[in-house]
């Protein structure tokens, strides 16, 4: 079972990539994600959580553009976005709810952002 270290890493070099990720090999990413959330969400400390949305939050975004990109899959990457949003929600929520303010969130999501 992966824990959010082993997602982070394979986002990195995911985005490290000279070429797109094949559907699948986003489609099982996405899985292995949801599966690690469904599993870990209570139980997951500040970092770990900070280090989850960002990840649903790269996720959600390429499935938006995968979205715009095809119409045959259009519909599995709305839901895709929609998921990870809600994800991505859920966690805000969750940190705020122990006193994370919205600008440490968002200056984490930054700091996550540079080190890739």
């Amino acid at each position: 079972m992966l824990d959010v270290e082993d997602l982070f890493e394979k986002l990195r070099g995911y985005l490290r990539m000279e070429s797109e990720l094949p559907v699948a090999d986003f489609a099982a990413y996405y899985q292995e994600l949801i599966e690690y959330l469904n599993r870990s969400f209570d139980n997951m400390d500040k970092e770990e959580r900070l280090k989850a949305r960002y990840i649903c939050s790269i996720v959600q975004a390429n499935a938006d553009a995968r979205a715009k990109t095809s119409k045959a899959t259009a519909k599995t990457f709305r839901k895709i976005s929609r998921k990870c949003a809600f994800w991505a929600d859920a966690i805000d929520f969750r940190l705020q709810k122990e006193g994370v303010g919205r600008a440490q969130i968002d200056e984490a999501m930054e700091q996550l952002n540079q080190s890739m």
